[in-house]
């Protein structure tokens, strides 16, 4: 009874993971092209403008 057990969760446990993650990647949702252009402006915005309203300068020593 216990091997039985065993075997079915060594051989079933990897068929059920690899379905749950094929499941995940096929059902992900996608960005529109709207939400995809707020986005890289967003990002432009945090990387154009640091925290605080300084610019960063380099400490030459």
């Amino acid at each position: 009874m216990a091997d039985n057990f065993w075997f079915i969760v060594v051989a079933l446990g990897p068929i059920l993971l690899g379905g749950a993650i094929a499941y995940a990647l096929l059902h992900r949702r996608r960005l529109s092209p709207g939400e995809k252009r707020q986005q890289e402006e967003a990002i432009e915005d945090l990387y154009d403008k640091p925290s605080g309203g300084r610019e960063p300068h380099s400490h030459s020593r």
